[in-house]
């Protein structure tokens, strides 16, 4: 499977190293004073320094509704396997992040069921990490 890449803004280097390397446990890879490159599952995302605040990053955050919840948009994630959701939701939660959105089930019942959870991280970039029971199920519609 290709390797997805994505770069996002944070305000504080510093910050997103402790949250992505030390609460997410993503390896660091290259770095300069203004963007550091993590490994998040084989996957490499990359902080960038940007100006905005993070209370302006989340105050210009749109929400759509999805089986009850407020949805933030933007936001990005990882498709956990059910145990690695399990035990990051127990990490998250021992480590004092605030959730947006609880880790609970989504679509309960029906296709696409799935365990989800968002949270901010220090920038207010939202992150959504989900898992489902039924990896066949990632694209179901019926």
């Amino acid at each position: 499977m290709p390797r997805f890449h994505l770069a996002f803004p944070v305000d504080d280097l510093a910050a997103a190293r402790a949250f992505y390397g030390g609460v997410l446990g993503c390896p660091e890879g290259r770095s300069d004073t203004q963007w550091i490159d993590f490994d998040l599952h084989g996957h490499q995302i990359v902080a960038h320094l940007a100006p905005r605040s993070a209370a302006e990053r989340r105050d210009a955050a749109h929400c759509n509704a999805v089986d009850g919840d407020d949805v933030p948009v933007p936001h990005f994630g990882l498709i956990l396997s059910w145990e690695e959701w399990h035990a990051l939701a127990e990490r998250l939660k021992r480590a004092g992040i605030g959730f947006v959105i609880e880790p609970h089930i989504r679509f309960e019942g029906k296709p696409g069921e799935q365990a989800t959870m968002f949270f901010h991280d220090p920038a207010g970039n939202a992150l959504e990490f989900k898992a489902f029971r039924d990896e066949a199920q990632i694209f179901a519609t019926v």
